[in-house]
């Protein structure tokens, strides 16, 4: 079974990488944010997570989810 992990998007030294909340080690890095971003979504989407879209500063930018939303909104 597969935990439920969100997906981020985040500048790396030799690119983008995208790595799954709280592991210090990224799933792979991409030469452009557009692949990573892609690479994040299809992760997101088959863990019904959340992929979160950080810019090159570090600060989030974007974010999708792909599992079940709540609705209306909480908080």
């Amino acid at each position: 079974m597969t935990r439920k992990r969100n997906q981020h998007v985040v500048p790396a030294k030799d690119g983008w990488a995208v790595k799954p909340a709280g592991s210090p080690k990224a799933t792979k890095v991409f030469e452009t944010q557009r692949e990573a971003i892609e690479r994040g979504r299809e992760i997101a989407r088959n863990q019904r997570s959340e992929l979160l879209i950080h810019g090159r500063d570090g600060r989030i930018r974007e974010k999708n989810t792909y599992g079940r939303d709540s609705y209306p909104p909480t908080g």
